[in-house]
């Protein structure tokens, strides 16, 4: 006899509970079982097609979350610094705003731009990894993922904003707290903390802005406060903050769960982690197969501005879609033998960067880090083992690892 389905609006609230949260994959069958688009209550649509995802992230009449949809729908929201921040950002604006903020950095992550920085990402690959190396002596354990896939990027992104070395291990956490607050006002207590977070970084940034006004240096920082000085309408002092905080958690927290993913699969299977190590060419079609079968975005979020049809079915103007990246990277029409990890998927397209306007502009930084970071990894460290299971942040919208404890192995002090 066939399994009952589940109900849909069972399985979406199952989305947002702890076990949920740490394995969301069969709840996300759960609600495919229910149709690629289906409505869990009224004016309220979960997507999870592949398709149907891709053409709602295109299509001009599905904007996202903006400050104006947030006074409809969560009136207590500018209570909260946090949201507040992201709502100011590039991230939560439709047009007109949203491309007047985007150009402001845009130019900095071109990919002929980001390809120039490969040898400085490995230059700090091969540091880190050395400093692995001393916490890794003698058989100690050593966490993958605070002392090198968090760490890398917080380093990437705080020498283009120029942000002092010293404060990165700081930035990375603060950043990481400020960050709940994309899963919104699921966990009050989270909301609350991220607030404290971010009031703590807004002071930061009005002093480090001060600092670059009067000694201007060739980073985003000196950027920034040029665009919001210059008084032509480009940067507000809320899309200013709006756009570091953004700019820091995006850079950051995202690459560090595409490398702590990577980190994971290879050594669950090792004839993987060998090709890292051995083929450099092998490190492109694996990035890509991690951002289909683990991404680190799980979700987002559209509200339509007028009656439309996606895939079969009516969308009413005011309709609010939640769009599950993950799930559609996993629809069975799209990929053959969807749970499966396949590097050598040849035309895979995730859409875990988005598309359309709102295709994520650090794409081709997270892709370069990931290919550098993981091959240098398994390179260094050839025995490197898990020691204990990993464990998953407790987040559902931005789902990746909080620790995973592994061992380097005998060789751990030398370089190869």
């Amino acid at each position: 006899m066939a399994d009952p389905v589940m109900p849909l609006a069972e399985a979406f609230a199952a989305l947002g509970t702890p076990e949920g949260r740490q394995d969301p994959y069969p709840l996300y069958e759960a609600l495919r079982a229910h149709g690629n688009v289906a409505q869990r209550a009224p004016g309220r649509l979960v997507v999870t097609g592949y398709e149907e995802c891709a053409r709602a992230l295109r299509d001009a009449a599905l904007h996202v979350q903006d400050g104006r949809s947030y006074d409809a729908h969560y009136p207590q929201w500018r209570a909260h610094s946090s949201l507040r921040a992201f709502t100011s950002s590039m991230l939560y604006s439709n047009p007109p705003d949203h491309a007047r903020l985007r150009n402001v950095v845009s130019f900095a992550f071109t990919p002929p731009k980001v390809a120039r920085l490969h040898d400085v990402i490995a230059g700090m690959c091969d540091r880190l990894l050395d400093r692995m190396a001393g916490l890794g002596a003698g058989g100690a354990d050593v966490d993958v993922i605070g002392e090198f896939a968090s760490r890398l990027p917080i380093a990437v992104i705080s020498a283009m904003m120029g942000f002092p070395e010293q404060d990165q291990v700081w930035f990375r956490d603060m950043a990481s707290r400020v960050a709940v607050s994309t899963d919104g006002f699921t966990d009050p207590t989270a909301l609350e903390q991220a607030d404290e977070a971010m009031d703590e970084m807004s002071g930061y940034f009005a002093e480090l802005l001060d600092h670059r006004r009067r000694r201007p240096a060739d980073d985003l920082v000196t950027l920034l406060a040029e665009a919001h000085d210059a008084g032509d309408g480009r940067l507000d002092h809320d899309e200013l903050h709006g756009t570091l905080m953004v700019l820091l958690t995006a850079g950051f927290e995202t690459t560090s769960f595409l490398i702590g993913h990577g980190a994971l699969l290879a050594l669950e299977q090792p004839s993987y982690a060998h090709l890292l190590r051995t083929g450099p060419e092998f490190a492109a079609g694996y990035v890509e197969e991690i951002l289909r079968f683990e991404p680190p975005v799980h979700v987002t979020s559209r509200m339509a501005t007028r009656d439309l049809v996606l895939g079969d079915v009516p969308v009413a103007a005011g309709s609010r879609l939640t769009l599950i990246l993950a799930a559609a990277n996993r629809d069975g029409r799209r990929f053959a033998d969807p749970d499966r990890f396949d590097p050598a998927r040849t035309d895979s397209k995730p859409l875990s960067f988005g598309l359309g306007s709102h295709f994520c502009l650090g794409a081709p930084l997270a892709r370069l880090e990931a290919r550098i970071a993981l091959p240098a990894l398994l390179r260094r460290f050839p025995d490197l083992a898990a020691v204990a299971p990993p464990v998953y942040r407790d987040r559902w919208v931005v789902r990746g690892l909080d620790t995973f404890p592994v061992r380097l192995g005998a060789d751990a002090g030398a370089r190869t």
